[in-house]
């Protein structure tokens, strides 16, 4: 009966085994572990032996003044190391970093100035190290590019000198033209050839200068630039004037301005510079001021005749300022006709300098003043005045009228008289 209870135990035992061995063993094990503690805790504690003050000797008094000042010279020793090391090894392990950053295929220069080196020391951070870095990559690979890309057009330039070398041959290089090419030194050649010959010989056209006081140093500057051009403009001319800076004074706003300008060309002008009034140079007789507030209107061109004009750019609109310089020294001003020719619509009737330099040359070279006023700039007039059919009729009449009163008296009769 045992035998078969202990079968039906097993039986009914053995699928719930897996589970409910390990449970047993956990079990054994924690009464092990207890039993191991309580042998231990009542086991008896050794007991440890005091030491006996009175047959002991004291301990030693420690020399606290002498190990302070030992350690704070180990201190400064490892401050003042620290110090000399930063000189030193900062360096070193930058070019270390880039080095290694450089094997590792990153983005890092080939070349580094010492400046270059010591603003990566100065980053704060890894990140802005790396992204100076990078900066200077791309800036040398660019630098790179553009050596790459010169080098090659000089490539390029010579191999095409040497084909058209080569495809040149003689019967070519002795080949006569039509027109000869006119290089810039002949060119400059001529105009300094002309500008002597109009030094000599040509009309004289003064620019007056005493104007610098009355304008603002921007319109200053503007005169200047016009001058510039005036200058210009004259000298390439087929007949220019021979130009006279009058009352220019030496170290004077217009001239410091000119002096900037041209540097050293200065000196080299065919012009006269002069701190003399142009009533010194010429007879008052034949000066006329042109001025555009003047009330007597010029009609032609007179070749015998000395012109001004006013250096003055009048943007502050100040009237009547050259008018009355001219009646101070009692000079003969005239204007331009140009509400005789224009149909004049808006803005004053100052003109450029220029301007006038090119009106005065085409009027000294043509005396036509449709072709002359040409150069008046097209936003301030709508084009030119129409003339009447009155004033044409009139003018046929007195053709008319010149033509018979050519004929002699009695040829027409003789030749009725024939007939």
């Amino acid at each position: 009966m045992s035998v078969f209870l202990k079968m039906s135990v097993s039986v009914t035992l053995r699928p719930f085994a897996r589970f409910l061995v390990p449970f047993t063993l956990h079990r054994k094990r924690r009464n092990l572990c207890s039993t191991i503690l309580h042998r231990c805790l009542s086991s008896k504690i050794p007991a440890v032996p005091c030491p006996n003050k009175e047959g002991t000797s004291a301990p030693e008094q420690l020399e606290l003044d002498g190990w302070k000042a030992t350690m704070k010279s180990s201190v400064q020793e490892a401050i003042s190391t620290g110090f000399s090391d930063k000189d030193e090894d900062p360096l070193v392990a930058t070019r270390e970093l880039i080095e290694m950053w450089r094997l590792l295929g990153k983005e890092v220069p080939e070349h580094i100035t010492e400046e270059e080196l010591k603003t990566i020391m100065e980053c704060p951070s890894k990140s802005s190290k790396k992204k100076y870095l990078k900066y200077l990559y791309i800036k040398e690979n660019l630098k790179k590019a553009r050596q790459i890309k010169k080098e090659m057009k000089a490539a390029a330039k010579e191999e095409a000198k040497k084909v058209k070398l080569l495809e040149t041959t003689e019967e070519d290089k002795q080949q006569n033209f039509l027109f000869l090419r006119l290089w810039d030194r002949n060119m400059n050649i001529a105009m300094d050839w002309k500008g002597a010959q109009a030094m000599q010989f040509g009309q004289p056209l003064v620019f007056d200068m005493i104007y610098d006081n009355y304008m603002k140093p921007k319109e200053l500057q503007n005169a200047v630039s016009q001058l510039l051009e005036s200058e210009g403009c004259n000298r390439r001319n087929i007949d220019p004037f021979h130009i006279y800076f009058c009352n220019l004074k030496i170290n004077g706003a217009y001239h410091r301005e000119l002096v900037k300008r041209y540097g050293e060309k200065w000196d080299k002008l065919l012009l006269t510079a002069t701190e003399k009034s142009y009533v010194d140079l010429f007879p008052k007789d034949d000066i006329i001021y042109l001025t555009a507030d003047s009330p007597n209107v010029m009609t032609t061109f007179r070749h015998d005749k000395i012109y001004i004009v006013g250096s003055f750019v009048d943007k502050a609109m100040q009237p009547g300022t050259s008018l009355a310089k001219a009646k101070r020294l009692k000079l003969a001003t005239e204007c331009l006709p140009l509400d005789k020719y224009l149909q004049w619509d808006i803005g004053t009737k100052n003109l450029t300098l220029d301007q006038m330099m090119r009106i005065l040359l085409c009027l000294k070279n043509s005396g036509s003043w449709e072709e002359a006023l040409k150069f008046v700039p097209r936003r301030k007039h709508s084009g030119y005045l129409e003339v009447s059919q009155q004033s044409r009729d009139f003018v046929n009449k007195l053709k008319k009228v010149k033509t018979f009163n050519s004929f002699p008296k009695g040829s027409l009769n003789v030749l009725t008289q024939k007939r």
